[in-house]
């Protein structure tokens, strides 16, 4: 079957490590273009792949069929516009957009031309949240009442000339690291109810948020249920990336998934164990099983963002679901509007 002939609208940190090394090491793409606007960086690794100059550069080219828009947060909207209008499939990197209205027409551009439309939610394959997964569906914890996820990051000062720290072209904690926080919270709980947040600029000299606590209100479905979202770059002692507790037990796990470490260090996803965590990694847990105490650590599941791109050939190919269409990642902008409201305006949002 034809290889999915892509093309990369940019080579920074998530051209290099989030999606070329997935493109390249999956037999049903290839890695067709890639746009730098001055240096060559990608050709070392990626000398098959053609540099250009500029998006349009690279969607003249009528070859190619998908490309990735992993530009910075305030581009993605224009961009993807252009891809689909060229006729390509895309993938956008989160955040999706940066409101509900970007988000809407896009999705309805891309079903009027036929074309797929994919935001890159890849933690959800992270190991982290798969065992999570696992454990919640069965049911090890009982009935679960308290759900705490939290990205823990410390960096004191702000980086210079950075459009993530700027706030000149998007960025801010809660668009960020926030994106992925609630969809993994959408993927296990559903659509909440109503907001409540706090979203903060704690940094000395900081431009955007650097702090947010994001709560996901559930009063009909599961009014019991505690469901809290944090992140914050003063965080010197991280606090735990998963705590867990329910009615028989709970589940705690420091540490974060290590694929991005990994990639980063210069490996590649096609290396053998991939995601795989070292046992002194793994997550607590305790609990009961059938009135008998279980006490002690619990395997991680493999991390696998191969896994993104790999639905992604189904889809375009044998027509299989798209497990990252558009259309539901944009519920992730609408709850991060709502929590922007709720902080403002110190109340609950109803969604």
């Amino acid at each position: 079957m034809e290889t999915i002939k892509t093309g990369i609208a940019s080579y920074g940190m998530s051209g290099q490590v989030f999606h070329a090394p997935f493109i390249y090491t999956n037999p049903h793409f290839q890695l067709c273009s890639i746009v730098e606007r001055s240096k060559e960086l990608s050709k070392e690794r990626y000398p098959d792949a053609t540099i250009v100059r500029s998006l349009p550069e690279l969607l003249a080219d009528k070859d190619i069929e998908l490309v990735i828009v992993n530009t910075p947060d305030s581009t993605h909207y224009e961009y993807a516009k252009m891809a689909l209008e060229a006729g390509k499939h895309v993938i956008v990197e989160k955040p999706f957009t940066t409101d509900t209205a970007q988000a809407e027409e896009l999705i309805t551009l891309a079903k009027t031309k036929g074309l797929m439309l994919s935001v890159y939610q890849n933690r959800r394959w992270d190991a982290d949240f798969l065992t999570v997964k696992e454990i919640i569906n069965k049911g090890l914890l009982g009935r679960l009442v308290e759900f705490e996820s939290t990205f823990a990051r410390y960096r004191n000062f702000i980086k210079p000339d950075t459009w993530k720290e700027t706030g000149t072209a998007g960025g801010g904690m809660t668009y960020n690291l926030g994106s992925h926080l609630i969809d993994q919270a959408i993927q296990l709980f559903g659509i909440p109810e109503a907001v409540y947040a706090n979203i903060a600029t704690l940094r000395t000299g900081g431009h955007v948020d650097d702090y947010f606590q994001i709560n996901l209100l559930r009063p009909e479905l599961n009014p019991e249920l505690r469901i809290t979202l944090k992140a914050s770059y003063l965080m010197r002692e991280p606090e735990p990336r998963f705590v867990l507790h329910g009615t028989l037990g709970s589940y705690v796990k420091h540490g974060l998934d290590i694929q991005e470490e990994n990639l980063i260090s210069g490996k590649m996803p096609d290396e053998p164990n991939w995601g795989e965590e070292d046992e002194q990694n793994w997550g607590l847990l305790n609990t009961e099983v059938n009135g008998e105490p279980l006490y002690g650590k619990y395997p991680s599941l493999p991390g696998d963002y191969n896994a993104f791109y790999q639905n992604v050939y189904e889809h375009l190919r044998l027509g299989k679901p798209l497990t990252t269409d558009a259309c539901y990642v944009s519920n992730v902008i609408r709850i991060i509007e709502a929590a922007y409201k709720s902080s403002y305006e110190e109340k609950v949002i109803s969604l």
